[in-house]
């Protein structure tokens, strides 16, 4: 039997821990409101979209963490432990029901209240989606190396590969086609940003 010290611990084999899917929870509804906010201060679809896409991976993600701490807790017998871990779990999961509710306001046609529109004309940085293109500049290289902060001041706060989503990507990460890049920063450097993640001629100036 685990001694209490060890719930949400990974050994070799295990696959991933109760903390690392609790750390992945916190970090993917914290993602989910940025994402449905931007996307009625917009009105993007496009945004609102993702966070209805992320939301299914959610809810695969929260039952994937209760199906473990329930194991766990087979071995631990710390029911208290246990239960305050799924509720924690559970109150991600109510933050990220909330982002998809404000989602699909956006994805109905809703028209934006003047108050979000004057909040959209006060804030200063910006959430936005592009996909790596197949001879872009950004095909094949690492976040450390494009230094999209310091050059253009956006940063990489998600990636999807195929079905795989990864937060605060490292700097190591090198980015390949299709690649879907979730970034926040400020409005000046969306275009740069674009031209970066496309095909063409000028897909490698910055400003």
């Amino acid at each position: 039997m685990k001694d209490k010290e060890d719930l949400g611990k990974k050994e070799e084999g295990e696959g991933e821990s109760l903390a690392e899917l609790l750390a992945e929870l916190k970090d993917l509804s914290e993602l989910m409101i940025d994402l449905a906010y931007s996307s009625l201060l917009l009105q993007s679809k496009e945004l609102a979209s993702s966070v209805l896409e992320i939301e299914e991976y959610m809810d695969e993600l929260h039952t994937k963490f209760e199906l473990k701490a329930l194991e766990t807790n087979r071995e631990t017998m710390d029911n208290k432990g246990t239960l305050g871990l799924i509720r924690l779990s559970a109150s991600a999961e109510i933050i990220s029901d909330a982002a998809a509710e404000m989602a699909k306001i956006v994805l109905r046609g809703i028209p934006l209240h003047p108050v979000l529109q004057m909040v959209m004309r006060e804030s200063e940085e910006v959430l936005e989606l592009v996909t790596v293109e197949e001879g872009s500049y950004m095909e094949g290289r690492a976040l450390g190396e494009l230094a999209l902060e310091s050059s253009i001041g956006m940063r990489v706060v998600a990636i999807r590969s195929g079905h795989k989503w990864t937060y605060n990507p490292s700097e190591s990460f090198r980015l390949l086609p299709g690649d879907l890049l979730i970034v926040k920063g400020y409005i000046e450097g969306r275009e740069s940003l674009r031209r970066m993640a496309s095909k063409g001629p000028q897909n490698s100036v910055l400003v």
